[in-house]
């Protein structure tokens, strides 16, 4: 009997169900670890729906008399901060077309057999039809399956290695310092000082605008020193340019994205659970979760304040019914220690693997992006968490 593999689009109206039962078979983790499992609510694209543009691939086996569906795979494409360039004495950020591949699964009944390879080969087509000068994927770094796919098979090089931080949400509110201010900025202010501060971080999308007016943008939040001109509660915000003209000794800011409401994820660990203990139950059953994103400031007591803006992400979480919060950065990002997390919830190093799909670029001849050193920082965007 032949049997031949055909990589299509996914149609919701008659793949939904099979997609779900392939997503439930391929969710096994390793035993004695933290699991983490992810129900996207019946939402198969609900990761990649708020990119600029997405595609969803589903692999079928035909034979002689049916059709199974035994793969899927995402991908989505933005215009991101590759690097940066000096004009005059002005430093500005140069942007490429970068895709991202995810949720890539194959039934377990179906694997060794080309299928995911075939997946990646299809998805990497529609990026190089829609101009998309480099692709990239996020996995765990002991996840060797995927690790030799990618950079075994279809030509990926390890790039980054950032830490996914998470922190479980109390049944208390946490105190935030009375020696720190914290402001809500409307999301133009948000993303003027987005744009004036962080547009030459690395992976800094250019649709920011499109990120904070998103429905799942909860807000972004600046803390400064209560005693400082913007701390005392009295007069109007000066606009980002005037704050960072004239900034205060330190200050810190930080967005913070709805995942709960696009996904619920779920966990169980049997080597953690008696350290973790009772108070925080609901972390082993489904739970939701806020992201916590754009994160950075300045000056001695950076610390402090990013501490202030996790404890206020943290009541929001609370307030909202979810069970953790959660960041990811750079391994050498300068705010990290301020960021509460436990150990034993969160990954030291997630690796990123990338591959540069064509020669030109949106900039002009900058080099390859794929061999630059990593810098201090990257900014995460929370469509892709």
């Amino acid at each position: 009997m032949t049997t031949v593999v055909e990589v299509r689009e996914y149609d919701p109206s008659k793949d939904l169900a099979t997609v779900e039962d392939v997503e439930r078979r391929c969710e096994v983790g390793p035993t004695g670890k933290l699991s983490l499992f992810t129900d996207l609510l019946g939402d198969p694209i609900c990761r990649v729906r708020h990119s600029p543009s997405y595609l969803m691939l589903v692999a079928e086996i035909a034979t002689e008399d049916k059709k199974e569906l035994v793969g899927m795979i995402r991908g989505c494409i933005k215009t991101v901060t590759c690097g940066s360039k000096t004009l005059d004495v002005t430093t500005k950020p140069l942007y490429t077309k970068l895709a991202y591949v995810l949720g890539l699964r194959v039934s377990p009944t179906h694997r060794r057999l080309g299928i995911g390879f075939q997946l990646v080969k299809e998805i990497e087509k529609w990026f190089n039809q829609n101009g998309a000068e480099y692709s990239y994927i996020a996995t765990e770094n002991d996840n060797h399956a995927s690790v030799n796919l990618f950079t075994g098979k279809c030509g990926y090089t390890k790039f980054r290695t950032p830490s996914i931080l998470v922190n479980p949400v109390y049944a208390h509110r946490v105190n935030i310092s009375n020696q720190v201010t914290v402001l809500r900025l409307d999301p133009s202010d948000a993303e003027s000082l987005y744009r004036l501060h962080f547009s030459t971080t690395e992976f800094f999308p250019r649709d920011i605008d499109s990120v904070l007016n998103n429905k799942l943008s909860l807000g972004t939040f600046i803390a400064v020193p209560r005693d400082s001109c913007y701390g005392s509660g009295f007069g109007s915000w000066p606009g980002s340019a005037k704050f960072l003209e004239y900034p205060p000794d330190s200050w810190a800011v930080l967005s913070v994205w709805n995942c709960k409401d696009s996904f619920v994820r779920s966990s169980w660990c049997i080597e953690t659970t008696a350290r973790v203990g009772q108070n925080n139950a609901s972390i082993f059953q489904p739970f939701g979760l806020h992201f916590m994103y754009g994160i950075g400031g300045e000056g001695p007591c950076v610390e402090k304040m990013v501490k202030a803006l996790c404890g206020h992400a943290h009541n929001l979480a609370k307030e909202g019914g979810c069970g953790v919060v959660a960041a990811e950065l750079a391994v050498g990002e300068p705010v990290r220690r301020g960021i509460p997390h436990w150990k034993v919830l969160s990954c030291d190093e997630d690796l990123w693997c990338i591959k540069r799909l064509g020669e030109d670029y949106s900039d002009g001849s900058v080099g390859d992006w794929t061999k630059s050193p990593p810098g201090n920082s990257i900014f995460v965007d929370p469509r892709e968490f």
